[in-house]
């Protein structure tokens, strides 16, 4: 079908090309009445503003590559976490409310391919250390979003969340809860994140005199989390009475795991993990979790993203994003 036109849509509405260029730009001194009935008018007829010209116009062509940089070895697999989903999606919405779209790239993309993409920007979301795509992203002079890991260097911005803040205010709580053996379950993993939380485990513990337990899921998703819980868990003369899961998991599973080596939670155990994951809420009891918040992390990666695209902000500083800690019944003493 031929395309419409802007001057078949302004025949139709019965107004000037001008009037209605100005009403779909959102500029120029026009009544709401005829603002809303230009539009109205292009919803209607399918009316599409030329992107082709648009970009010309703009040296940009308003599009954002995402990469997930923790996967790299199974590339899609961040689609079935809470937290990626959410953070994908997010970035998704509020990139394309300010008129930008995303192009998913898969973990462990080669320089060959995405060269030949008019990408603007890149957001690589938890990079691995030396993560080889970082490297050849700045190289090419393509700005890089990420997270803490990239401060400082030349082209590259970060949002971040407060991975010590994470340790402590969970540890906090159970330590104020009584308990005096948590343990600790973090992926095996080279992020700046989960880094960070194994070294400030280590440094709480230390600080209050209690023995460092702590256990690493060999990879990512439920199963290899949950048998690194049953292993935290695992029978002994000196059980845990605290449990603190980073490595993401469904918070009814971890529940499940814990009541099947013969903890009572929270009589025995006291239970809260990471996570974005809903059904938290809804088991008995309520799972105690604490949220990074990957929708106020998009957010602000891509205001900082406009600023510099669009505003030509040259500091490559960031942005920290406090977490929040939800406490329910899982980890709170009965009486």
């Amino acid at each position: 079908m031929p395309r419409v036109r802007l001057v078949d849509e302004a025949r139709e509405a019965g107004l000037s090309k001008t009037t209605v260029s100005a009403a779909l730009n959102g500029t120029g001194r026009l009544s709401p009445e005829v603002r809303e009935k230009a539009r109205d008018t292009a919803r209607r007829m399918g009316y599409r503003p030329n992107a082709t010209a648009r970009q010309l116009r703009a040296g940009r062509a308003r599009l954002i590559g995402y990469v997930v940089g923790e996967l790299a070895d199974t590339p899609w697999t961040f689609l079935e976490s809470p937290y990626f989903a959410r953070l994908t999606g997010a970035t998704a919405a509020t990139a394309l409310a300010r008129g930008y779209a995303v192009v998913l790239l898969p973990a462990g993309s080669l320089q060959s391919e995405w060269a030949a993409l008019p990408l603007d920007a890149v957001v690589v979301a938890d990079p691995v250390a030396d993560d080889r795509i970082v490297e050849d992203l700045l190289a090419a002079r393509i700005p890089v979003f990420s997270d803490r890991s990239v401060e400082g260097r030349p082209g590259a911005h970060w949002v971040d969340v407060d991975a010590t803040a994470v340790v402590g205010q969970t540890l906090d709580h159970f330590h104020a809860q009584g308990a005096r053996r948590p343990v600790l379950v973090v992926p095996d993993s080279t992020t700046r994140f989960h880094r960070e939380v194994d070294a400030a485990h280590r440094a709480w513990c230390a600080a209050h005199g209690l023995p460092v337990l702590s256990v690493r899921a060999a990879e990512p998703g439920n199963g290899p989390v949950i048998q690194a819980v049953e292993t935290a868990l695992g029978v002994g003369p000196d059980r845990p009475d605290a449990l603190l899961v980073v490595a993401e998991a469904s918070p009814p599973l971890v529940l499940d795991a814990a009541r099947r080596i013969g903890y009572d939670v929270p009589g025995d155990l006291l239970l809260a993990c990471v996570s974005e994951d809903e059904t938290a809420v809804h088991t008995e009891p309520p799972v105690t979790t604490l949220s990074l918040r990957p929708d106020a992390v998009a957010e602000a990666g891509i205001a900082h993203l406009v600023a510099v695209l669009e505003q030509g902000l040259r500091e490559t500083g960031g942005a920290l994003v406090p977490v929040r800690l939800d406490v329910r019944a899982s980890s709170v003493r009965r009486g």
